[in-house]
């Protein structure tokens, strides 16, 4: 063999020998630990998918782990930990909320369009009122579950015989029985912020998307409703509970809230609904969104576990027992192929007359991150200051 010959033969043999360190140092790296922070509740409708992502790939999971935690204070921590260099939270589940306040913080990675490449085609998966919610998120995540909220109001029957029409009547009623209407602080609750977001089409504010300039006539009817109120709780839950309990007779409710606690008997059974004259839907959805600093070796797992949550059979189990009705974000997903256990809660405890309000009403977008944040704020000083808990 010529010297030429021996040399190249020795260049080759030097390559495959890098390629393959370098093949067995891409394959070595280690399952991550996810902890995935929820201040939705979510976790109700994706846990099981979450769990179904780590069974599929314990090359790539090693361990999950569940947290929920209160939506305003979110934020903050995000903050304090990255002020700290430090990123305890990998992936966050949010409402309209957090994912606006974060946005306003700068809090959130930017997934789309910066990331596009790990997200393909996943904008045309969307089914079309979820495909308008997930331009709320701006590109700083991607919308997980969908629902055509409210504001409805729900109540007991054999306390309230003649149920609200009118944001009017609504108030009469009120004043009529105080301390019986009560509803929960809209920075931390899905009814409470569709019944804020909801009242300026109701009442014909002259702009319902600018609560600051623009809801003169919402502003002055939550002042008057404060009066017969006797305070609001922190969040959804403690309100069920008391309009279970017989302590309430009436609350504001949207769909999901609607239906998950008769379903789980918190609230009777035979509860009742009742829709404003002329409501409007304000939509809801839940997002997936990454804090900025989570690790590199973290992210490619995470990417994957987010497609993987918008494939058809983690979106069925959103129809859960109805918590977030219906659920599913994605096209062509239908109470068919939900659990079983799904189909027989929603056949149970949903509503035929949701079908009708949802065709025949129109349905707008919630507030801008902006536009939210501001309204939340308004909301603490001028209607909540005295009476939050």
């Amino acid at each position: 063999m010529t010297v030429s010959g021996r040399l190249a033969l020795r260049l080759v043999s030097v390559c495959l020998v890098a390629s393959a360190a370098l093949g067995s140092t891409a394959h070595a790296a280690d399952p991550v630990t996810l902890n995935i922070v929820d201040v939705a509740g979510d976790l109700q409708l994706t846990q099981k998918g979450f769990e179904a992502f780590k069974a599929k790939y314990p090359n790539l999971v090693a361990n999950l782990t569940f947290t929920n935690a209160p939506a305003p204070q979110l934020p903050g921590k995000i903050k304090a930990m990255q002020a700290a260099g430090r990123s305890d939270i990998d992936l966050v589940l949010t409402g309209t909320d957090a994912l606006a306040a974060g946005i306003e913080q700068n809090l959130w990675m930017k997934l789309l369009p910066d990331n596009a490449a790990a997200f393909p085609g996943v904008l045309d998966k969307y089914a079309p009122g979820p495909r308008k919610m997930q331009d709320l998120a701006q590109g700083f995540g991607l919308e997980v579950a969908y629902m055509p909220a409210g504001p409805l109001l729900e109540y007991n029957p054999a306390k309230v015989s003649d149920p609200p029409k009118t944001p009017e009547q609504l108030l009469q009623w009120c004043k009529a029985h105080p301390d019986k209407l009560i509803y929960a602080r809209p920075a931390n609750s899905g009814p409470g912020r569709t019944f804020l977001m909801g009242l300026p089409y109701v009442l014909g504010d002259k702009d319902p998307q600018d609560p600051i300039h623009g809801w003169d006539k919402t502003w002055a009817f939550l002042k008057q409703l404060n009066d017969c109120i006797p305070y609001y709780p922190g969040g959804t839950s403690a309100v069920m509970k008391e309009l279970g309990e017989g302590t309430r007779d009436m609350t504001v409710t949207v769909t999901g809230w609607d239906i998950n606690p008769r379903a789980l008997g918190i609230v009777p059974a035979e509860f009742r609904v009742q829709a404003f004259d002329n409501m409007t839907w304000v939509n809801d959805a839940h997002y997936m969104v990454i804090p900025k600093g989570v690790p590199k070796e973290k992210l490619d797992v995470i990417y994957k576990l987010m497609n993987f949550m918008l494939e058809p059979a983690q979106q069925a189990m959103t129809y859960d027992d109805g918590y977030f009705y219906p659920g599913p974000a994605i096209k062509g997903v239908s109470i068919e192929q939900a659990p079983a256990h799904s189909q027989d809660v929603l056949k149970k405890y949903g509503r035929p007359e949701y079908a009708k309000l949802l065709a025949e009403r129109p349905h707008v977008l919630p507030l801008n991150a902006t536009a939210m944040v501001a309204a939340f704020k308004k909301w603490d000083s001028d209607v909540g200051a005295q009476k939050t808990k």
